[in-house]
């Protein structure tokens, strides 16, 4: 691995209130060419780490520097809604201050290179979630980056394009900083592993491969448990000792000085052990209850050679039916779902009077301009209590501090995990689940999946995580890219 450090952070403090770091004189640096795995759980910071590195945060002390003025390209985690009216090739001239002359041709590598085929004057809102996420990817390389900074790039990708992305990044010969919860993904082509402790403030970083990391990182915080604990039970009998010699006098009392003064160093001893993430409360999703035909679709718009096709189906969902539909980047999944929750197509119909609990990837239903609490109370059942409001919310890690701020102070992570407790709080008849693991961190998968699958209502889901959807029954399943 070549030796020049290409990025460093030089005891870095960072905090958007006062006396509340996100980073505490926070140090690493990174070698050029390393392809590196940034670690933390939600809310962490990894995402704030990301516009500090890209020179749109400033530390509060402390020094970001960048080797021979190395230049920078980032792929967010989702496409901002004010750029859904731009065209593609206006999205792209946007990461430019003056435009270059071949930019169309330079378009045109970068799509190829990240395996999208799309006009250039097609609408980036029109564009699915895997074919945004793979656009997001393309912008960030078009300008040819020393560092490559991707946040979460697997979300909303189907296999095709996870696997893609990975032969991608092995063969990319720069650098790559890489925000992900995607554990079989990451260990494909990580050297490195940089973690954020949200309880130290501080940045551990660690060599080898995704996996031996977490490994390393599981061992390490057994050893200092257990050395916590001789140490401990050596100042418990060092106490005792310090409190009989003490009430004896004279000599004594100076070897209960001497003692009294190895056990505080002793104490100092004492290794803080790592917090280990939190991980979200066990939860119910309560449902509705209501019968008959509770979907109904006769017909399904897909897209093929980027022209709508109808298509007719015959699928009826009754309470308890749970269907899966699947298909490639592109083919209209996530269409559907808003055409059927919007109640847009003729061809799909859901039950009147029918409550429906959506979950979309791109967080369409939350107002980013409103509160937390209001984002949450304004879709309680009636009855709901402010007390059981705050209950559930804080379940799903969202705390007393974080209810009067805007939706839009969210990291993605809590932003879905706030959908969720929508979900609770909402009791639907219905369930519409589009990606539901897109920037949730691993940890809570298996509580969310354990979740879902108790449901007692009928659902609708797509998910390109297949482990994910292991853990759900499904007695049903649509396959756009076979009609």
């Amino acid at each position: 691995m070549p030796e020049e450090v290409i990025l460093r952070f030089n005891e870095v403090t960072f905090e958007y209130s006062e006396r509340k770091p996100l980073l505490d004189e926070a140090s690493f640096s990174v070698r050029t060419g390393s392809k590196i795995t940034l670690m933390g759980q939600n809310g962490a910071g990894k995402s704030t780490l990301f516009a500090l590195i890209r020179g749109e945060l400033k530390p509060k002390s402390g020094q970001v520097s960048l080797t021979n003025n190395a230049t920078i390209g980032a792929a967010l985690q989702a496409v901002p809604r004010s750029d859904f009216d731009l065209t593609v090739e206006q999205f792209f001239a946007k990461v430019f201050e003056i435009v270059p002359p071949g930019l169309k041709s330079d378009i045109s590598k970068v799509l190829k290179a990240v395996n999208l085929a799309i006009p250039i004057e097609r609408r980036v809102g029109d564009l699915s979630g895997g074919q945004q996420a793979r656009l997001l990817l393309a912008a960030a390389l078009i300008s040819n980056p020393d560092i490559l900074l991707l946040d979460e790039p697997t979300n909303n990708l189907d296999q095709a394009g996870i696997d893609h992305l990975i032969q991608f990044l092995i063969m990319y010969p720069k650098t790559v900083i890489v925000i992900s919860h995607d554990a079989n993904f990451l260990n494909c082509f990580t050297d490195g592993v940089i973690y954020l402790d949200s309880f130290t403030k501080k940045l551990e970083t660690y060599v080898g491969d995704y996996y031996s990391v977490v490994e390393e990182i599981s061992a390490r915080i057994d050893r200092e448990i257990k050395k916590n604990a001789q140490l401990e039970k050596q100042i418990r009998d060092r106490k005792e000792k310090v409190n009989f010699f003490a009430n004896k006098g004279g000599k004594m009392r100076k070897l209960a000085k001497k003692l009294h003064d190895e056990t505080e160093e002793m104490e100092e001893n004492k290794v803080e052990v790592r917090r280990e993430d939190k991980t979200i409360r066990d939860f119910v999703i309560p449902n509705q209850d209501i019968f008959g035909n509770i979907v109904t679709l006769a017909s399904v718009k897909i897209i093929k050679n980027h022209e709508p096709v109808v298509k007719e189906v015959n699928k009826i969902l009754n309470k308890r039916t749970r269907l899966l539909i699947s298909g490639p980047n592109g083919i209209g999944k996530s269409t559907l779902l808003r055409s059927l929750v919007g109640g847009t197509s003729e061809g799909e119909k859901i039950l009147e009077g029918v409550r429906v609990g959506y979950y979309s990837q791109d967080f369409a239903t939350l107002d980013f301009d409103d509160t937390v609490f209001n984002a949450l109370q304004s879709v309680a059942v009636d009855g709901t209590t402010e007390q059981q409001l705050r209950s559930v919310a804080a379940g799903f890690l969202i705390g007393g501090e974080l209810m009067q701020h805007k939706v839009s102070y969210l990291s993605e992570g809590q932003k879905g995990l706030l959908c969720f407790a929508r979900l609770v709080l909402m009791e639907p008849g219905l369930l519409v689940l589009d990606e539901p693991t897109n920037h949730i961190n691993f940890r809570h998968l298996p509580v969310i999946a354990k979740a879902i699958n108790a449901y007692g209502g009928a659902m609708i889901l797509i998910s390109h995580m297949p482990d994910f959807v292991a853990e759900v029954r499904m007695d049903d399943y649509l396959d756009l890219g076979r009609l």
